[in-house]
């Protein structure tokens, strides 16, 4: 049975999708099969992994009509990438969130339709959308863990109880049980708003949930617009090693 992991805050602009990406290639990296899904509509991990045709083509099937029509199934999404497989987002997943509203089991159909995959990875990345939804209900009742990123900086603490609101909310309501692996401490620069935040991180999740700092690299912008993690991309980052530690701790 795959892992899966929902990378997810409601807050955007918090670098979730370089998140995603290089932790799904941090995985490969130590030899995991990676299966990425890319629940946002906006598709940012969709093109930043080189599939920019797939998000705009509109002659599907696509990830929308995986979700609310019984005519196509995941598995004929399915782009292969030199690190992972993908599920791709597409321009009428905008659709999607409203749509989903009048339909049964509408926060289930995410978790349906990964049953349905022929293949077994080891590990499922689903890259959510920057709100809470149905959308993100679905990430969050298909996944067996959570990744909380967040920005170093003040507007991030209420974002992030925003989110575990939500989490508490999903876990009573469905019975289930969601594991908060990592928070990864995005865009960290040296200054007094970034240590006042990387101080709150610690004292409120550590040592139960170990907190990440993800410094800001220029690499890292540079592997996403080449298509691809930190680890296929030919300049080296410091920040590789702390997805790879980030990958050793979802194991």
């Amino acid at each position: 049975m795959a892992k899966k992991i929902a990378i997810t805050n409601q807050k955007g602009g918090v670098g979730k999708t370089t998140v995603a990406i290089n932790l799904a290639g941090a995985l490969n990296q130590v030899g995991e099969d990676v299966l990425f899904v890319d629940l946002d509509p906006q598709g940012n991990a969709t093109e930043g992994l080189g599939f920019t045709g797939e998000y705009d083509d509109a002659s599907g099937p696509s990830l929308y009509d995986t979700l609310l029509s019984d005519q196509s199934t995941i598995n004929d999404i399915l782009v292969d990438h030199d690190e992972l497989r993908l599920a791709p987002s597409n321009i009428e997943m905008f659709n999607a969130e409203p749509e989903l509203i009048t339909e049964m089991r509408n926060r289930e159909r995410l978790d349906m339709a990964l049953e349905q995959l022929d293949a077994d990875p080891d590990y499922i990345i689903i890259d959510c959308p920057p709100w809470l939804g149905i959308l993100t209900d679905s990430a969050l009742l298909a996944c067996d863990s959570i990744v909380v990123p967040g920005l170093a900086e003040s507007t991030s603490t209420r974002a992030v109880e925003i989110l575990f609101d939500q989490v508490d909310t999903i876990e009573e309501n469905f019975d289930e049980t969601i594991a908060v692996d990592a928070i990864a401490a995005n865009r960290v620069e040296n200054d007094g708003e970034s240590d006042e935040m990387m101080t709150w991180f610690r004292e409120t999740f550590e040592p139960a949930v170990p907190v990440y700092e993800i410094r800001k690299r220029v690499a890292l912008k540079r592997a996403w617009s080449n298509g691809t993690s930190i680890f296929h991309h030919e300049e080296e980052c410091d920040m590789g090693d702390v997805f790879l530690e980030m990958a050793e701790v979802v194991r």
